[in-house]
């Protein structure tokens, strides 16, 4: 198989593969949380201020006080990297051309220049926070495969992206294959990784927020 054929499979049989999985995936995780069932709550609902599943999502998605100096790269890397690759994957004009071919949808891209600029940004920000996980040893002990697994098939896309659009190491055509191979395997293993919280995040804060507003605790 030449370079032109691995790319065309990638952009039919093997994104049509890899998209299959990930929806079959994304709705059989949804299943399994949403019929877990809990028993009902029989105690009087105690009302404070600021105690809701909504509250719970903006406070949950900004730094407690302090934390920011007590743990920098995590919290800054990390706001950083997310920020970057939503950039990535929502405003880049090629991207953009893909999700309207799926779905219909679209809407304005960034400067390609300024995702070249975001990209090399993430990725510097996910290697730093690599270091960062690896050089602290409490960490590094908390850390399992999944987490170097998801570190890995999350930075990869961004790399391959990046080279195939400055035509580095490799020819163009290659260069775009293994990229979007690279996307295909980010998406098939999403479901059923620790990943998955791109898509539970905001759920799964809204509804703990929820049970402890019943309780009256503000989270």
């Amino acid at each position: 198989m030449d370079d032109l054929q691995l790319l065309t499979w990638a952009r039919g049989p093997g994104l049509e593969l890899a998209l299959g999985i990930f929806v079959l995936g994304v709705i059989w995780r949804l299943i399994e949380i949403y019929t877990l069932g809990r028993k009902p709550d029989l105690a009087p609902a105690r009302h404070r201020a600021g105690a809701s599943g909504l509250h719970t999502v903006f406070r949950r998605s900004v730094p407690p006080p302090g934390m920011v100096k007590a743990a920098p790269i995590s919290y800054i890397g990390g706001f950083v990297f997310h920020v970057g690759l939503a950039v990535i994957v929502f405003l880049f004009a090629p991207h953009i051309l893909l999700i309207t071919e799926l779905t219909g949808l679209s809407w304005p891209a960034l400067p390609s220049q300024f995702v070249d600029l975001v990209a090399v940004v993430t990725m510097m920000a996910m290697i730093v926070v690599l270091v960062d996980r690896i050089n602290k040893p409490a960490k590094r002990f908390l850390s399992t495969f999944g987490d170097w697994f998801a570190w890995g098939v999350t930075f990869l896309p961004v790399l391959t992206g990046w080279m195939a659009v400055q035509h580095l190491l490799l020819p163009y055509t290659l260069m775009l294959a293994l990229h979007i191979l690279s996307v295909e395997l980010l998406l098939i293993v999403l479901p059923f990784t620790k990943l998955f919280h791109a898509i539970s995040l905001f759920g799964s804060r809204w509804y703990n927020g929820r049970i402890n507003a019943h309780k009256g605790v503000p989270v």
